[in-house]
């Protein structure tokens, strides 16, 4: 990771936006659900060890506990860390360090399931995140399911653009995006913005094998709902919220919509024996 990068990470999570938005903002809401019901999918029981790298505040971690799994929690940002460490329910199931998805104090095949639902889309060179695939390869028993993040080539488009019309506050993202669409990299639009690699689905697939995965699914997680203008009173409504899950359900898979979503979800799979 370049200084640059690494300086634009620190200065857009040092805002602490991350510590409530997959709890209080709506479409952080959408994410963690389905991002929750796509793991529990090829999940081993509990009692089990989870490595969450990349865990950020811990809202995933808190919620592995929360059924049993013991996690070793390991995030870049110090901040993070200090969050998840006083958190209610952080119990001795929880034990969180400072730490590089690319270098990780874990020990080989460690855990029994890896999360990375954050350092792939902060890692601008194809060398660093297939590094940091390669460790959760490590990482992870064989036979063991690694789930990977990523963020569509298309979401600064449909999310920024369209759906949030940042062109009326920076009018520069309308010459941006065919560049980011291009390169995949998003850089930050003001200081202390959000920034990112873009994949595209195909590419995710193609690193994953890469760093010796199996790559057991691929799906669109929030589908095109994250785009509804009035998804906050949608999801706040027993069969609203229902008919945005079941549309996400039914499209996570199709290869023309695969990219309509903000994030992507891959379950990797390191094969026995390997």
């Amino acid at each position: 990771m370049d200084a640059p990068d690494r300086t634009a990470i620190y200065a857009y999570y040092s805002l602490d936006h991350e510590r409530e938005r997959l709890s209080a903002d709506v479409r952080g809401v959408l994410e963690f659900e389905r991002s929750a019901e796509i793991i529990l999918r090829n999940l081993p029981s509990a009692p089990a060890v989870v490595a969450d790298i990349g865990g950020g505040p811990g809202r995933y971690a808190l919620w592995l506990a929360e059924r049993g799994y013991e996690v070793e929690h390991r995030d870049l940002m110090p901040l993070h860390v200090e969050h998840l460490a006083a958190a209610k329910g952080a119990t001795a199931l929880v034990h969180t360090k400072v730490g590089d998805a690319r270098d990780l104090d874990l020990a080989d095949e460690s855990a029994d399931a890896v999360l990375m639902l954050g350092p792939i889309y902060h890692l601008r060179r194809r060398a660093d995140r297939i590094c940091a695939l390669r460790e959760a390869r490590r990482v992870v028993r064989p036979g063991g399911p690694v789930f990977v993040a990523a963020i569509s080539r298309w979401a600064p488009r449909l999310g920024d653009e369209l759906g949030a019309r940042m062109y009326e506050s920076f009018p520069g993202i309308r010459e941006l995006t065919p560049v980011v669409e291009r390169t995949g990299w998003m850089p930050p639009l003001f200081e202390g913005s959000f920034s990112a690699y873009c994949h595209r689905p195909g590419q995710l697939r193609q690193e994953l094998k890469a760093a010796g995965f199996h790559v057991a699914d691929l799906v669109s997680v929030e589908g095109a709902g994250f785009l509804l203008g009035d998804l906050a009173e949608r999801m706040a409504d027993p069969l609203h919220r229902q008919v945005v899950l079941d549309a996400a359900r039914a499209t996570e898979r199709v290869p023309e919509l695969l990219g309509i979503g903000p994030h992507l979800l891959a379950t990797a799979v390191r094969p026995p024996g390997s």
